[in-house]
């Protein structure tokens, strides 16, 4: 099958590539574009590891058409952190010890960052329904969902200035 044009920002920047019509995008993030921290479980949409941000929104790039996103913006684990400064979801993820094996932390803080980047202060059960589609082998999600109320409660003290 010949390859097709795709143009979409990654990460911030614009990438063009010519890729086959039927990849999915989490293959053109890992295999093409070398981008390892999205990570591939079931391939059927179920785990939820496979999670990237399509214009803000979680989506499950494993069976998501690598086409559907020319023109729009994806964002990876990768394109967080500011140089050497984490994103305030990354470092509650550390600080509160919310990283087990580390299979589905990428999927966990992207989907976490959609989530206060449209409610900046979930409480429990919103934060629990968000992360939902992610499953996590390691843990209870307890500490995972303590990273999350972090940068909530930090955005509230900052909010309050």
């Amino acid at each position: 099958m010949k390859d097709h044009p795709l143009t979409f920002q990654l990460n911030g920047k614009e990438i063009s590539v010519r890729i086959p019509p039927h990849l999915q995008l989490a293959d053109l993030i890992r295999d093409v574009l070398n981008l390892k921290g999205t990570k591939i479980g079931c391939r059927e949409g179920e785990c939820g590891v496979c999670t990237v941000l399509v214009n803000g929104e979680p989506v499950n790039s494993c069976i998501f058409p690598a086409m559907k996103v020319a023109g729009q913006a994806v964002t990876t684990i990768e394109g967080l952190s500011k140089g050497d400064q984490l994103d305030p979801i990354q470092q509650a993820f550390i600080e509160e010890g919310a990283i087990q094996c580390g299979f589905c932390t990428p999927a966990m803080v992207l989907t976490a960052k959609a989530l206060l980047d449209k409610n900046s202060h979930p409480d429990e059960s919103q934060i629990r329904q968000s992360l939902s589609g992610v499953l996590c082998r390691c843990t209870g999600y307890r500490k995972i969902i303590r990273a999350v109320q972090r940068v909530s409660l930090n955005r509230r003290s900052f909010d309050s200035l």
